[in-house]
């Protein structure tokens, strides 16, 4: 099983067990435990995944911290576990102190759902106070599951991550800033701009003048941006259907027989939708697999497919995103039950 697959797997196991677990003990047994197993630590090995490591602070002595993984015998790794319902936003404070008395090169603070990673880029042997990498287990993104990987037993090299930690860290505040400057822009940024469209003096009622046509023009921006990449993805989703089309044209049609029950179901689909468009804008298109009913002989318009050359046939109703949704058919004339699915289809292409 692929790495992500565990991760899909492990945040489905966690959506079915967070509301049962109220405790602390119960947090770090059914939930973070397991998800240090799923990294490849042995869990159960003293001499690798350490529970209630030593880490004296100063005159403090016999401080614990709830994990330590080791390597070569050294700890590599410190864990503050907290119970599923604790704000880790208050808790680093505590991991700071340990991280400074031990090897370790990186910390990690979690409550089982969510897992910040910390390490020390700012100042040697001094815990950042803020992670580089900061995951929600139940809504993980997909380049954090290649950071994630990282971690796991097999694939754990401390100069390798340390080495990207940096970017990694900047870009997400980077992100963090702007997203929050797209929200609500501040005197500097809506300065930046202004400085390169306005000549006059830069006051603050023309900084607050400003700030409402930045936020649209940005936000507007992006929109625009987005659209485009979804038009052109879906651009190129036809063009690649008109091909396989293209390509389906130019094979021997040695097989190809349209069958009476093929020319019945389409007639029945005609009779359908006459009631929202000219009859004679339907047609079909026949190949060896199936045949395509179609609106104004687009192929890339195609209200649904008809699987009738094995025992049992079929009538596929493509859904939003064109992919088939097939049904069964006992019956030519149970098509009619699927009446508004298809007069939804055709509806999507007017």
């Amino acid at each position: 099983m692929d790495f992500i697959d565990q991760i899909k797997q492990f945040s489905n196991r966690i959506k079915g067990l967070k509301d049962s677990i109220q405790t602390e003990e119960a947090t770090k047994t059914s939930i973070i435990m397991p998800f240090f197993s799923m990294l490849g630590y042995d869990v159960f090995d003293p001499q690798e995944f350490v529970p209630e490591y030593t880490a004296d602070v100063g005159i403090k002595k016999g401080e614990k911290v709830d994990y330590a993984i080791l390597k070569d015998g050294k700890p590599c790794i410190l864990i503050e576990a907290k119970s599923i319902s604790e704000n880790l936003d208050k808790h680093n404070s505590q991991l700071f102190r340990y991280f400074g008395t031990t090897e370790a090169k990186f910390a990690i603070l979690t409550n089982g759902i969510r897992y910040k990673f910390y390490t020390d880029l700012e100042q040697p042997n001094k815990m950042d106070s803020k992670p580089f990498l900061d995951v929600n287990i139940l809504d993980i993104k997909e380049n954090q599951v290649t950071e994630l990987k990282k971690f796991s037993k097999s694939s754990f090299d401390v100069e390798k991550i340390f080495d990207t930690a940096s970017n990694l860290k900047y870009s997400t505040q980077f992100k963090t800033i702007f997203a929050n400057e797209l929200q609500n822009p501040s005197d500097s940024f809506v300065s930046l701009f202004v400085s390169a469209v306005y000549d006059g003096k830069k006051t603050q009622s023309v900084i607050e003048k400003f700030r409402p046509i930045l936020k649209a023009s940005l936000n507007q921006y992006i929109t625009e941006n987005m659209n485009e990449k979804i038009k052109s993805a879906l651009n190129a989703q036809e063009e690649t259907a008109e091909t396989e089309e293209i390509e389906e044209d130019i094979k021997p049609k040695r097989n190809i027989v349209t069958t009476q029950d093929e020319l019945e179901a389409y007639f029945i689909i005609k009779n359908i939708l006459k009631e929202v468009v000219n009859i004679d804008d339907i047609t079909f298109k026949d190949n060896e697999r199936y045949m395509a009913v179609l609106y104004k002989n687009k192929t890339t318009k195609w209200i649904c497919r008809l699987y009738f050359n094995s025992s049992t046939k079929y009538i596929a109703i493509p859904d939003a995103d064109k992919k088939e949704i097939r049904i069964s058919l006992n019956d030519l004339y149970e098509i009619e039950q699927y009446k508004q699915d298809l007069l939804d289809v055709l509806t999507r292409y007017l």
